[in-house]
């Protein structure tokens, strides 16, 4: 725990607090590591404290109730043009599509151009490039359109045929 702390710390994450408003002791729960800048007057309100000291986070941790709301609503504003033409943007998934390769240089110029505008950041070892199918949100997403991803729907598929009435309704519920 003070090993992440100290990382958190070095990395602008966190910041030392001597008397904040509010506080709350640490439960560590690992979650993903998205992270959305917040308002100073807020940041108070994510302080804890520990045995080596109190903090409060300068980003918004993942875990408070509308983080994920939030990521969203900046996300949907940061490409509000582009959505559901061009990008789609699912919390922490985005997707830049286009009909033809030329198209998709060219729209992936204005998406990283948006990204640069606005100070956003990928993490590389998220992205994929070239691509002309893949996964999103549980799903096969391709140029043949939406189909339901394999692993999901294995069980199914490995069934065996129903043969009698009773067999049907028992797999209906």
């Amino acid at each position: 725990m003070k090993k992440k702390i100290q990382k958190q710390l070095s990395v602008g994450f966190l910041l030392v607090v001597e008397y904040p408003e509010w506080l709350a002791n640490v439960i560590h729960v690992p979650k993903k590591d998205d992270k959305i800048l917040k308002a100073l007057e807020d940041m108070e309100k994510t302080s804890f404290i520990t045995k080596w000291g109190t903090y409060c986070y300068k980003v918004m941790p993942f875990g408070l109730k509308n983080a994920g709301a939030t990521y969203q609503r900046a996300a949907t504003t940061l490409f509000r043009d582009m959505m559901h033409r061009d990008v789609e943007v699912y919390v922490g998934d985005m997707i830049v599509k286009s009909q033809d390769r030329a198209n998709h240089l060219a729209t992936l110029e204005r998406f990283f151009e948006r990204i640069r505008q606005f100070r956003s950041r990928l993490n590389p070892k998220k992205c994929t490039f070239g691509v002309t199918s893949g996964k999103l949100l549980g799903y096969m997403v391709s140029e043949r359109g939406i189909e339901a991803y394999p692993d999901k729907i294995g069980a199914i598929l490995d069934m065996p045929a129903l043969r009698i009435e009773r067999e049907i309704r028992g797999f209906l519920g």
